[in-house]
């Protein structure tokens, strides 16, 4: 199972959760191979970060791809994991679409910003132009990512991302949280971080676990 986190706008957090959702699964006794396909490097950073922090238990296989290699490499390697999830940058890119043609699932936080829900109609052509070339189906879900604690952004972003056609709209936003800039600035993922941040790790657990459900290599 492959799962893709990404997007066509760059600081919606796809790294945040690519990482968070590879710790994720590994508690659960998953076996997963974490991509790094942004030339940020910042999954690769925060792994090596990790490895140690944590003295080498990091609880994934982490490898740095880009462009092709994405697709030609996780093809060879995916027989040996359970899921492999790729972190993919903020921009229509050779390895955002080499991620694509492989991938099971395509994950795309939104910030509920004018700047961020007008790619909408950007991010549905790409899937669009995807899923025409594709030899199998490739499920694409939208999320709020670093919603706000009050006012209408929040709203107006999930009524827009509702409307596709293209991506099903999940209502379970991720919340502008310290607990995750604390996690990563630890190596940790906010599962992980004492103190507990209880809203925090159960926005995390209802996306994920809805996000999970629906493949076919559930730990």
């Amino acid at each position: 199972m492959i799962i893709t986190v990404g997007g066509i706008k760059g600081g919606s957090g796809k790294t945040t959760v690519a990482t968070n959702l590879a710790i994720y699964i590994s508690q659960r006794g998953g076996d997963v191979l974490l991509v790094d396909a942004d030339d940020q490097e910042t999954a690769t950073d925060f792994t090596a970060w990790r490895e140690e922090t944590k003295m080498g238990e990091v609880g994934y296989t982490a490898v740095k791809l880009t462009g092709d290699q994405v697709r030609t490499q996780v093809a060879k390697l995916k027989s040996k994991y359970q899921y492999v999830v790729i972190d993919t940058g903020g921009r229509d890119t050779t390895s955002q679409r080499a991620a694509l043609f492989i991938s099971d699932i395509y994950l795309l936080p939104f910030n509920p910003r004018s700047f961020d829900v007008w790619t909408v109609g950007k991010v549905e052509k790409l899937i669009m132009e995807i899923r025409a070339v594709r030899p199998a189906e490739l499920l694409a879900f939208s999320f709020i990512n670093r919603a706000d604690a009050r006012g209408s952004d929040n709203n107006d972003a999930a009524e827009l991302l509702a409307q596709s056609e293209v991506m099903e709209y999940l209502e379970m936003p991720l919340g502008n949280r310290k607990a995750f800039s604390h996690a990563a600035a630890k190596g940790l993922g906010v599962t992980e971080l004492l103190p507990v941040d209880e809203k925090a790790v159960n926005e995390l657990t209802s996306l994920f676990n809805k996000v999970l459900s629906h493949t076919n290599a559930l730990i």
